[in-house]
């Protein structure tokens, strides 16, 4: 892509200070900004998880964007999107919302620590809520960065089902890999709910036994670089990245620590 790279999307699970600060949070609330400052138009999306409080944090529904139903399985769900800024930065967050999958307060476990059942669901909704999203927008991005394991349909979304669309046919997937826990299973019938277009079952063998670390295999599948978001990443998956043979940028804990990680990751961009 050389220097070409002007627009970055960001599609994170979590956005510090909609939650509380991890190490996923703190890079969706501070990369973006870097990004933009760097001269890059940007924009963020994440779920509208149940816990964030709508009126402290300003958030409200954007008419215009919302109203488009997205069917998983058999059930056609309404999707809406609602914006909230961090006026320090400068920055707009989308919110992908359905109360039947985020009006729950907690993110992909009960109270009892109980993976939720329908975890694959909300992935195959948020993942072709933000596509969807992004089309009525007119936006065309040259690099989508995912971030977190509700992101992580996105990228076969986007090089199978969106293939032809005109909005995303210079797009190029990053995707940053963390110490996630991975060892949970999601719906045996996965790859099959998760079908969609010209993506098609077969095009989703990783997930014969869907666990969080075949998920983030598919999502390296069909992702053009990969950041290594933590010091500790499931050594599956990043054997898996490494015999694809997909650019990796290694962590840096000093360079995060300042800030200087944006740099690199600017420049990842650029190069891809």
């Amino acid at each position: 892509m050389g220097d070409s790279a002007r627009k970055v999307l960001f599609v994170n699970s979590e956005i510090f200070p909609y939650l509380p600060e991890t190490k996923i949070s703190q890079i969706g609330r501070f990369l973006p900004q870097g990004i933009q400052e760097r001269k890059k138009e940007i924009r963020s999306f994440m779920p509208r998880w149940g816990c964030i409080n709508e009126r402290k944090n300003q958030l409200h529904e954007v008419i215009r964007l919302s109203g488009m139903n997205i069917i998983v399985g058999d059930v056609d769900r309404p999707i809406v999107i609602k914006v909230a800024s961090i006026s320090a930065a400068r920055l707009q967050v989308y919110f992908i919302d359905n109360d039947d999958y985020f009006k729950r307060k907690q993110l992909a476990r009960s109270d009892d620590g109980v993976f939720f059942k329908d975890n694959a669901e909300r992935a195959i909704f948020f993942a072709r809520g933000v596509l969807e999203t992004v089309k009525k927008l007119r936006w065309a991005p040259d690099i989508i960065h995912c971030h977190g394991w509700i992101s992580h349909l996105l990228p076969a979304y986007l090089k199978k089902a969106y293939v032809d669309d005109p909005i995303f046919s210079g797009s190029k997937v990053v995707l940053s890999l963390y110490d996630e826990p991975d060892g949970d299973a999601f719906t045996e019938n996965f790859s099959s709910l998760a079908a969609f277009g010209n993506l098609k079952e077969a095009d989703l063998p990783l997930l014969v036994k869907p666990t969080g670390i075949e998920l983030a295999k598919t999502a390296a599948q069909y992702s053009d670089g990969i950041i290594l978001g933590a010091e500790k990443v499931n050594p599956a998956v990043l054997d898996y990245c490494k015999e694809a043979g997909l650019p990796i940028l290694g962590y840096d804990a000093a360079r995060v620590e300042s800030g200087d990680y944006v740099d690199d990751y600017n420049s990842f961009y650029d190069q891809l």
